[in-house]
């Protein structure tokens, strides 16, 4: 009864911060009918400094960090990114009413990471004083581009085998090879580098991750820690309300969106990100008893696998995947997913506090 106590405190006392106090307050306002409104390009340039600000701060741990203390966290994310993607995408397309892309793509953004929940746990861990590593920020792009090209290319190659199946006769029969000819797969491989190339390419060019790589490139080869404490780090906390703020109001606009989808987006935008931040957790709970990782880590991880991209991933998706639905992917995402996301960042803490403390 005294952890299940502690645990509820911890929440209690969790969902009083300012991070989820605006996001909670947008949402109201949005309930409300209120025609309050943040210009798209004050959205963008709020997004672009948090993502400088990760990044910078990512490049100028990564350059003391040991590369086994590195290494082990950034293979984690990977994994965690292909199996959320692999595991998400065989659950929505079971469902009666869902094509195999609008799976895909869903299963695609919610393996991503949102920058904005990412900064969302770090402030809320700095308002803490809890501890994690740095070079955080550098797990982001593994886990991101992980999922992001897993989910086209598992797309890619339902469409690929779909196009193989000649139906002659009621009788269904694969065309030579291993089922993947056409539909841009080379051999008898399934796999095309070229176009895996084309996707890491197109994702790195991508407004968030190309912000990011940008500040972790300044953090890594410059010295850039002067501009970093006097101007990034004052700015971080008041810039993050704002844009909860703006995501508030944005997740409840795209609630409406649900209702044109079938309901299992709804089942699934409620459940993922929980289930998704468990996995995160358990790996992050691996990189710890092997590399020391630190409890906050453990919690950022967490957060990062629980957290769907709102950034990145829906530009990236509509280019390679156009005959997915938008509704349904961007509305769970974004409609449900990131402030459940970021309303569970106090169980990840508590339960990070349980199991290994602070």
């Amino acid at each position: 009864m005294d952890v299940i106590a502690d645990i509820a405190a911890t929440l209690i006392a969790q969902f009083q911060k300012p991070t989820l106090a605006f996001l909670m307050g947008g949402m109201l306002l949005a309930a409300l009918g209120s025609k309050l409104e943040v210009p798209a390009p004050i959205y963008k340039f709020i997004v672009l400094l948090l993502l400088l600000k990760v990044g910078l701060g990512a490049g100028i741990s990564v350059r003391s960090a040991d590369a086994v203390s590195l290494a082990i966290p950034a293979l984690c994310a990977v994994a965690v990114g292909v199996l959320i993607v692999v595991f998400g995408g065989k659950i929505l397309s079971m469902w009666q009413g869902i094509s195999r892309s609008d799976a895909m793509a869903t299963a695609g953004l919610f393996g991503a990471v949102s920058a904005s929940t990412l900064a969302a746990g770090m402030a809320m861990l700095d308002a803490e004083g809890i501890y994690y590593e740095g070079f955080i920020g550098a797990l982001y792009p593994f886990m991101d581009v992980a999922a992001l090209v897993t989910a086209i290319f598992l797309a890619r190659m339902s469409e690929a085998r779909a196009d193989a199946v000649n139906i002659q006769g009621g009788t269904a029969t694969l065309s030579s090879g291993d089922g993947f000819s056409g539909g841009g797969f080379s051999g008898g491989s399934g796999f095309d580098f070229g176009m895996a190339k084309g996707i890491i390419t197109d994702t790195m060019k991508s407004p968030a991750i190309s912000a990011l790589l940008l500040g972790i490139g300044i953090g890594l080869l410059a010295r850039p820690e002067a501009i970093y404490e006097s101007f990034y780090e004052p700015l971080f906390r008041g810039l993050l309300s704002i844009l909860m703020l703006i995501m508030g109001m944005e997740a409840w606009s795209r609630l409406s969106e649900l209702k044109k989808v079938a309901h299992a987006y709804l089942i699934y935008a409620l459940a993922a990100p929980i289930l998704h931040g468990l996995l995160g957790f358990g790996f992050g709970m691996i990189a710890h008893h092997l590399t020391g990782f630190s409890a906050g880590g453990v919690v950022l991880l967490a957060l990062m696998a629980a957290s769907s991209s709102d950034i990145s991933g829906p530009p990236t998706m509509r280019a390679a995947l156009p005959e997915a639905n938008p509704s349904a992917y961007i509305g769970a995402s974004t409609g449900l997913g990131t402030p459940v996301a970021i309303l569970s960042i106090p169980m990840f803490i508590a339960l990070a506090d349980w199991l290994i403390g602070f």
